[in-house]
Order: structure tokens, then C-alpha cells, then sequence
């Protein structure tokens, strides 16, 4: 059988592609044609012409252009590059029956907002954010794999060609209900995305089955826990994470009733973001809770307030000041809320802002997440130098 070889030449060298072979609908065959005609047009190895070792006929795109494919290669290159990116193989699996083909390492999160039902995509995430490595913590995006022991978390889990997804299953809406009742039973979440509170509803979650949330506990008191040492309950009342907001700087404050411990605010100021580390998770089980290092107190750590981890904050735990304050004088108005798109003037980087307007005022400042510069994360003076806007 005649091959041609992607390796080196000689005995053994090369691959036994056949030649016919196409990826992802180019002709390889053609591709490497189309190469050694272009080499052979250009002066032999070594020899300079006028100071130029490049080949003198134009070398452009040497794939089939799947938009124009009888164009030719010149023709091609008068029009621009063709940026082709990453190739990547494709593998096929069933989503609730439906066969769909997506990228190799895709999780099933990325199959189910790309190629799935409006309400497949809609599949209930908390600690998944698009600009965020998964974390796979909350557990409430967990789908059915055929031959899976248990539920998988859909965020984390790659797509595997011939796997076969269930989405909707009894199996899967009680776990989901199940964690998010658990959550709102211990978790002030009235402050939650709309999202998430359009899932507790459609979720049918009923935390009251737990019993009255316990008393609140007194400031600092979940900070000196002991790490894995818990009293037993009297069941006579559900345990809640409730406690005084602490507010120890003038940026943002955190109100941790409303922590579910998704683990975004550390990645943000971690690995995926900020690079600072200020914080982590400390304790063990219920008093899991996120702290700085040592346990100092905010303004002692090595936090730079840039405000990323209110970013991804899902549950508003974490909230700028000026939020904080008008919620807290019942003259916070989302529903007034306009966003109006522009670039921070601070310094040459090009960071997109969102500026949050209410009444007139700007009260807090976003960036999309899908921005290629800022992918949703600003440093401490495009998130918070705003105020010098409106002063009077």
C-alpha cells in the first residue's frame, strides 16, 4: 500500500497515513503537495538572492479554504492569513439520545452549552464559571453517564467518544434538589444570581424540612473552631454558617452567611487570576470556611484588593462597600440598574469596564468575562477608582 510519511524519512520513518486521509476536511495529500511546490519554486537550500532566503513565489494557506475551496493558494493570501488555531481531533457522544460531535478534551459543561438543548445549557452551576479552570466542588451540575458508578460533575468530566449522557434523569433532579436544599438550609442565598434563584424554584427545593435555622453565631466565634471537632446536634434545629458581616476595609466587605464555599474566590486569587494568594480554605467539614493566611485579619494579608474574588462570588458574599451600604439602607434598585461598556483610563492596557449605574451613580464595575485582555478580572483601580467620576 502506497503511504505518505508525516515523519522522518528513511527505514521506519514516517507514519502509515494512507494518502487519501483527510483532516477535518482537508486533503492532507493535496496539503503537502501544494508545500513541496511551493519550496521547489524558491532558490535551492543556502543560496541567497538579493539578501533574501525566502523562497520567491508566495507561500500562503496550503489547505483547502472550506469557505471557497476552488480559490487558490495566491488567491488565498491576497484576502489575509487564514488563522487556523489548534487542530483538535472531534469525539461523538449522545446527550439524552441525541448524537452531537465535539472537541477532544471538551468536558461534557462545554458539550452541553455548545451543542445541546436551550435547556440542556441551562444544566444548574454554581462553582463553574467560563473564565475559571473547573473546580468541581458544588456538585450541582452533575449529569448520568452510562457505566458510571455514581453522577459525574459535568464541569469537570471530558467527553470520551461513545459516551452516552442523561441530563434530566429522576436520578439526577433529586440530587441536584438535594444539594440545593442543603445549601439554602445552612446559606443565606436571597442575594444569589438570578439563576440560581430561578433553579431553587424549578428544583422544587424545600429547606424548611430541616427545621428552623440555629441562632447566628457571635462574631469570630466560626473563625476559633476547632478543625474537625463538632458537637453532636440536638436536631431540634438546622446548622447555618449565619454571622456578622465583617467589615474591615473601605473596598468590599464579606458577608460570609451567604459562603457556600465554591472555592472561586481562592482560584481568583490564585492560579487563575491574581497570583496573590491571600486566601484559602480553612477547617474541616460544616466550619469550613475561607481565611487569610496565619488568620490575620484582611488588611494584614498579602490581599491587593483587586476585587476578583467579588467577581466570581456567586452568592453575593463578598460585595463592594457601596453595595453593601445601600442594601443595608433598602436603596439598592437592580431593577433601575443600567451597564454602559468602556475602556479604563488608568493605564495602557485596554481593560474593558462595565460600569453598574443606579440613580445616577456608579456603584460597582465589572469586565466581561470573555474580554481578551481582562477575561473578567481588573486590578484595584479599574474595579474600585471610580469614585473621582462623581464627586462634586
Amino acid at each position: 500500500m502506497t503511504t505518505t510519511g508525516k515523519g522522518p524519512a528513511g527505514p521506519g520513518g514516517g507514519s502509515s497515513a494512507p494518502v487519501d486521509e483527510t483532516i477535518d476536511g482537508a486533503d492532507e495529500a493535496v496539503g503537502g503537495a501544494a508545500i513541496g511546490t511551493a519550496l521547489e519554486e524558491g532558490p535551492p537550500p543556502g543560496e541567497r538572492t538579493d539578501g533574501d532566503t525566502r523562497p520567491s513565489s508566495p507561500v500562503g494557506p496550503t489547505v483547502i479554504d472550506p469557505a471557497a475551496p476552488t480559490r487558490s493558494a495566491e488567491e488565498r493570501l491576497t484576502s489575509g492569513p487564514v488563522m487556523l488555531g489548534t487542530i483538535k481531533r472531534r469525539v461523538t457522544l449522545q446527550l439524552d439520545g441525541r448524537e452531537v460531535r465535539v472537541p477532544e478534551g471538551a468536558t461534557i459543561l462545554d458539550a452541553l452549552h455548545d451543542e445541546g438543548t436551550p435547556a440542556q445549557a441551562d444544566t444548574p452551576t454554581l462553582c463553574w464559571a467560563p473564565n475559571m479552570d473547573p473546580i468541581n466542588a458544588c456538585r450541582v451540575c452533575v449529569v448520568e453517564v452510562e457505566g458510571s458508578r455514581t453522577l459525574v460533575p459535568s464541569c469537570a468530566r471530558k467527553c470520551e467518544d461513545g459516551m452516552e449522557v442523561r441530563t434530566d434523569t429522576e436520578k439526577v433532579r433529586h440530587s441536584r434538589r438535594m444539594v440545593l436544599e442543603l445549601l439554602t438550609s445552612s446559606v443565606d442565598m436571597d442575594r444569589a444570581s438570578a439563576d440560581v434563584q430561578r433553579w431553587i424554584r424549578e428544583y422544587e427545593v424545600d429547606a424548611s424540612r430541616y427545621g428552623p435555622p440555629a441562632p447566628p453565631a457571635a462574631a469570630g466565634e466560626r473563625d476559633r473552631r476547632h478543625a474537625g471537632h463538632h458537637d453532636a446536634p440536638d436536631g431540634a434545629t438546622a446548622a447555618t454558617v449565619q454571622q456578622p458581616v465583617k467589615i474591615d476595609n473601605e473596598l468590599y466587605v464579606r458577608d460570609y452567611s451567604r459562603c457556600i464555599m465554591c472555592y472561586k474566590c481562592v482560584n481568583a486569587c490564585g492560579t487563575d487570576a491574581q497570583f496573590t494568594f491571600a486566601i484559602a480554605a480553612a477547617g474541616r467539614g460544616f466550619d469550613a470556611r475561607i481565611a487569610t493566611e496565619f488568620d490575620v485579619d484582611l488588611p494584614d494579608s498579602a490581599c491587593v484588593y483587586c476585587g476578583n474574588c467579588i467577581g466570581v462570588c456567586p452568592t453575593g458574599a463578598l460585595v463592594s462597600v457601596r453595595e453593601h451600604e445601600l442594601r443595608e439602607a433598602d436603596d439598592w434598585h437592580p431593577e433601575e440598574e443600567t451597564v454602559t461598556t468602556t475602556i479604563c483610563s488608568f493605564c495602557g492596557v485596554g481593560c474593558n469596564l462595565e460600569l453598574h449605574v443606579q440613580q445616577n451613580e456608579i456603584v460597582n464595575v465589572t469586565s466581561p468575562s470573555d474580554h481578551s485582555v481582562t477575561h473578567g478580572h481588573l486590578c484595584i483601580k479599574g474595579r474600585f477608582g471610580f469614585q473621582h467620576v462623581q464627586n462634586r
